[in-house]
């Protein structure tokens, strides 16, 4: 096993570059810290390289036998962890593919920036049992560290593709599947629409709300009421209500 013992490594300083968008979609690399996701992303084969600190051992239950291992010290974990308290293992990952083809179920995401929102709506739609979801223009990367840990794993096994919101409108326009926006202007409550096998849900900034853009092109607009003094839901929340409620299972 290699080992490095230094922070100003040139290999230690360009897996610290994988903490920014622009490096990240440069390679289509990734990083992913701690062992529960470490684990996960072990199980979707998309783990290129393991680095672990000096002061911890790999679980006998993981198969590693064909992936590089890299010992480091505490300090050059520290360097690429973005939390408070490293677990002390890392792994370089490669950026998930996936055939949507056949998707009767999905959420869109239009320009959410807050990554605890986005990694929770991901965990969300994939307890739902949602096909796939779709992040559009002006949403945080999928791959930002916070975005993984918020989905707790779902983002290993779960379709989540960046994409163009309107060309994924007009192909379930083709198909005859109906969309639902979110909107509170022109909206209708969202336990008047009956649960069904085949939708499409539009969640937006947690400013803004949904694009008027998307707005115009939906089937109908949807609202969850709020009975107290609270001004607005999260956005995450919203996406749970509807979610649960649009799927028919």
């Amino acid at each position: 096993m290699k080992r490095i013992e230094s922070t100003k490594n040139p290999q230690v300083k360009q897996w610290k570059k994988l903490l920014t968008k622009k490096e990240r979609e440069k390679t289509e690399l990734f990083l992913v810290e701690g062992f529960h996701l470490v684990e996960e992303a072990l199980k979707s084969n998309i783990v290129e390289l393991l680095i672990v600190a000096e002061t911890k051992t790999i679980p006998t239950s993981w198969k590693v036998d064909h992936i590089p291992v890299v010992i480091v010290t505490e300090a050059v974990i520290g360097e690429l962890s973005d939390t408070e308290t490293p677990q002390g293992i890392v792994a370089v990952c490669r950026h998930l593919q996936w055939n949507v083809a056949d998707v009767q179920t999905a959420l869109f995401i239009d320009a959410v920036q807050d990554p605890g929102n986005v990694g929770t709506i991901i965990r969300t739609a994939d307890a739902a049992g949602i096909d796939a979801v779709v992040v559009g223009e002006g949403s945080v990367d999928i791959y930002n560290a916070k975005v993984i840990r918020a989905t707790q794993g779902s983002l290993f096994h779960f379709p989540v593709i960046k994409g163009d919101i309107g060309q994924w409108i007009a192909r379930f326009q083709n198909r005859h599947i109906p969309i639902y926006g979110t909107s509170l202007q022109h909206g209708v409550d969202y336990r008047s629409v009956a649960p069904s096998s085949s939708f499409a849900l539009i969640v937006g900034n947690e400013g803004s709300g949904v694009s008027e853009q998307w707005i115009k092109q939906t089937t109908a607009n949807l609202y969850v009421p709020i009975y107290g003094k609270a001004e607005s839901l999260n956005v995450a929340i919203a996406t749970g209500i509807l979610l649960y409620h649009l799927q028919k299972k």
